[in-house]
């Protein structure tokens, strides 16, 4: 048994917590002993081996990936392409309305904040998705709402 004088390790909680001073810089990591001792697997790369950046370090955010993404499910939302996940072409043109006219509303709100290359590609994701939505209510009849410009 174990007595009182004999020593084990100790754990030291190095974590820092959101109540700490942001002027006391973090402590170092720990010694990554066991990686080095631990054989890899076959095609595995180590933790460490890509760490990731920290969020916002670094990386230029911009807003035309948002922009692609929502033009793209207006277009599958109007039958133009199918749905990645199932392959499936399905047609709600209530949808397509509702995701161009939210293209149109992050166009207003963002106005004046925008990179140049993100006003071109807005402009002309919401210039084709409304001629495109125009052709999909002839197609299909008149029940539909128009798309605001």
């Amino acid at each position: 048994m174990a007595g009182p004088e004999e020593e084990g390790f100790k754990v030291t909680d190095r974590r820092r917590r959101a109540d700490e001073d942001e002027s006391v810089p973090p402590a170092a990591p720990p010694p990554r002993a066991a990686e080095s001792r631990e054989p890899s697997a076959p095609g595995r790369q180590p933790a460490s081996a890509a760490p990731h950046p920290a969020p916002g370090a670094g990386v230029e955010r911009d807003l035309t990936g948002l922009f692609v993404m929502l033009a793209s499910s207006a277009a599958m939302a109007m039958g133009e392409a199918p749905d990645p996940l199932t392959g499936d072409v399905r047609k709600d043109l209530d949808q397509a309305a509702e995701l161009v006219d939210l293209l149109l509303l992050l166009r207003e709100k963002t106005e004046g904040r925008r990179s140049l290359e993100e006003t071109q590609v807005l402009e002309e994701l919401i210039y084709d998705l409304q001629v495109r939505y125009v052709a999909a209510t002839k197609r299909s009849g008149p029940s539909h709402g128009p798309v605001r410009a």
